[in-house]
């Protein structure tokens, strides 16, 4: 039985595939850029500060892990930085459009990422059993 925290974190990243952990980002994202758009319309900018930082640092994590070596990580580092900006200017403008706008690029890439998960995991587990 796991009893103390660091040994339940070593455990579950050890069960944590890439894939799953660049979902469990893209869930951050989107859970915390939803909570900044609600304290914007409840005129709570504490809450949208927190929030909508807390999805600025998951994006700085998701430029700060692309492979360079691809050419499609340009692109992608380049649509990550226009989301972090339409976050920026959301919470400086306390204005909800933008982090609206932010919400569904983030919605969109993380259902492209989850599909391309399921295509990649099927092909692996096929190649697994065919040997």
């Amino acid at each position: 039985m796991i009893t103390s925290p660091y040994e339940k974190y070593r455990q579950s990243s050890v069960q944590t595939s890439p894939s799953q952990l660049l979902l469990m980002l893209f869930d951050g994202a989107i859970r915390f850029t939803r909570s900044g758009i609600e304290g914007l319309n409840k005129r709570d900018f504490q809450k949208v500060n927190n929030s909508l930082g807390k999805s600025q640092t998951i994006i700085y994590e998701l430029i700060a892990t692309l492979d360079t070596s691809y050419e499609v990580s340009k692109s992608l580092a380049a649509l990550y930085e226009y989301i972090n900006h339409l976050l920026i200017e959301a919470n400086v403008k306390k204005n909800a459009i933008p982090a609206e706008e932010a919400l569904g690029y983030l919605t969109d890439l993380r259902e492209t990422f989850a599909e391309a998960a399921k295509i990649t995991s099927g092909s692996l587990n096929r190649a697994i059993t065919n040997g």
